[in-house]
């Protein structure tokens, strides 16, 4: 059950008899509403009111069931309008018939006659509150101010916007009303909250402004028509009083249903970072020590570096790290320096794997747009990629494309390198090219050698890498990470079969998950 049921049920119990006990010496609904008649009678004769034309009196006939005399005609059985059955000392009745009613003002600013005061929109009203911090202003006749004003203790009601939304004026200074808000004001001593609560459930409950069911609008016919159990004013009293005790329990029930919404929503991108954390750490899949360790497909890598270098497709790197285990330490030689970096390893990882540099296993770039001085720049010979395209691990490659004069001046990277968002809100956001584009200077890019792109990109997306990429990246309102930065963040290398075996396992896991 949810926060909203719950109180829906205990407002239900409320409005049928069933909240609290009913007290044989409480003074019965009839006798209250014969007191709301002799009211509205003096109010006639005074001239405070109109006589209505077409009065409502419903009661309970020799049956038992409810009737209603409207104006003169003849009692009729309102039986299947009746919701449910309710005590015996209560009484169904109108709205309209123990409460005045009006509405505002319409708003016409060619009208400047009068007085100018402030007033009040459904977009001031919330339920059982008010915010009135910036209230505009509207002129006001003589004439108008009575029936456009609303003081402490009346019930204001949404005819527009949220239909039925309902709230009472708590304030000691008076407030007008704009036309689509009813100003309800009782004729003679009821429990205001009460009929508050009644609104709160018939709007809730899709009695007030459903789809399909109930009052589709709230124009004062209809308001004035809906039917409402009325109990004795002291029980009245003692159901508001039952619910506001329950108040702070319904309050903590909706908090803790809002915290496992919130868990259930979280769940599955929290699982698949831990999935992923887990892959990341040796942990997702055994190891096989049939497997060829992760330090043999290392020396691979930079043999066909080497061999890349000597056909001239890429230049030897000035600053090429190798990291290599010695007395149970990991010590890392760089520009002919030797030193230990335990202290930057994060985690342990299996005898079979290895650490290194994220530049070790592949040829990464940054990306570059061409000027817009040369808009011959512009065509459809190849995709240029921005952040913009990077969604959910997929690219679109239709929304931006070069010439060929475009792709020779803009960096291109292959079928199956990876492109990593580095910088701004959208920092980390990553995805496989399945085609050869060009991308932007916010994009960092690596193309793997030998080593599955699978794997490298399960790394990138895991929390360790995209918190080291938060943690390293500079700026202060734009935090950015320089490729200088990306190309040196430590990656963990599992052998190659394991890197297949993580990858095939975590698709299969996270298949899982879409599909719950």
């Amino acid at each position: 059950m949810t926060g909203q049921q719950l109180k829906n049920s205990i407002l239900q119990m409320a409005v049928q008899g069933k909240l609290v006990p009913q007290d044989p010496n409480d003074e019965p609904a009839s006798v209250l509403l014969e007191r709301i008649r002799k009211e509205k009678e003096q109010l006639v004769k005074e001239g405070k009111i109109k006589k209505e034309k077409n009065p409502s009196y419903i009661f309970r006939g020799a049956d038992n069931l409810p009737y209603e005399k409207v104006g003169k005609n003849e009692p009729v059985c309102i039986a299947d309008e009746v919701p449910f059955e309710i005590p015996e000392s209560w009484e169904w009745v109108r709205l309209g018939e123990f409460f005045q009613h009006n509405t505002g003002k319409a708003l016409n600013s060619s009208n400047r006659s009068g007085e100018l005061l402030t007033y009040i929109t459904t977009s001031n009203l919330y339920w059982n509150r008010f915010e009135i911090d910036n209230l505009r202003e509207m002129y006001f006749s003589e004439t108008e101010i009575p029936k456009c004003t609303a003081t402490k203790g009346d019930l204001l009601v949404c005819e527009g916007g949220d239909i039925g939304r309902a709230a009472i004026w708590p304030y000691d200074t008076d407030i007008r009303i704009q036309n689509h808000i009813h100003r309800l004001r009782a004729y003679s001593e009821v429990c205001v909250e009460y009929y508050l609560c009644i609104f709160f459930l018939y709007k809730h409950a899709g009695w007030i402004g459903g789809k399909g069911i109930g009052i589709q609008g709230l124009s004062s016919n209809a308001l004035h028509s809906l039917l409402f159990p009325l109990p004795p004013l002291q029980e009245q009293r003692r159901i508001v009083t039952k619910i506001k005790e329950t108040a702070p329990f319904l309050e903590k029930y909706e908090q803790i249903e809002q915290h496992l919404n919130d868990l259930n929503v979280m769940f599955p991108e929290m699982l698949k970072k831990s999935i992923l954390q887990e892959a990341i750490q040796g942990k997702l899949v055994p190891q096989d020590p049939s497997d060829k360790p992760a330090s043999g497909l290392l020396e691979r890598i930079r043999a066909e570096k080497e061999w890349m270098i000597k056909e001239g497709k890429i230049k030897r790197d000035k600053h090429e790290s190798v990291i290599y285990r010695r007395d149970n330490s990991h010590y890392e030689k760089l520009d002919g320096i030797e030193r230990c970096i335990d202290d930057e390893i994060p985690f342990e990882i299996p005898e079979t794997w290895e650490w290194c540099r994220l530049k070790t296993v592949g040829i990464t770039q940054t990306g570059n747009t061409p000027s817009k001085a040369h808009p011959e720049y512009i065509g459809d010979e190849i995709p240029f990629i921005t952040p913009g395209d990077i969604q959910n691990g997929t690219v679109f490659y239709d929304n931006q494309a070069l010439s060929m004069e475009g792709k020779m001046v803009a960096r291109i990277c292959p079928k199956g390198s990876i492109l990593q968002v580095c910088i701004g809100g959208s920092i980390g956001k990553a995805a496989i090219i399945n085609k050869k584009v060009c991308f932007n200077q916010q994009i960092n890019s690596i193309s793997p050698i030998i080593i599955y792109s699978e794997y490298i990109y399960t790394i990138m997306q895991s929390p360790y890498f995209l918190k080291n990429i938060k943690k390293q990246a500079g700026g202060t309102a734009t935090p950015i990470i320089n490729r200088g930065i990306w190309d040196y963040l430590l990656i963990p290398i599992a052998p190659i079969s394991e890197q297949n075996r993580i990858v095939e396992k975590q698709r299969e896991l996270f298949d899982k998950i879409s599909l719950n």
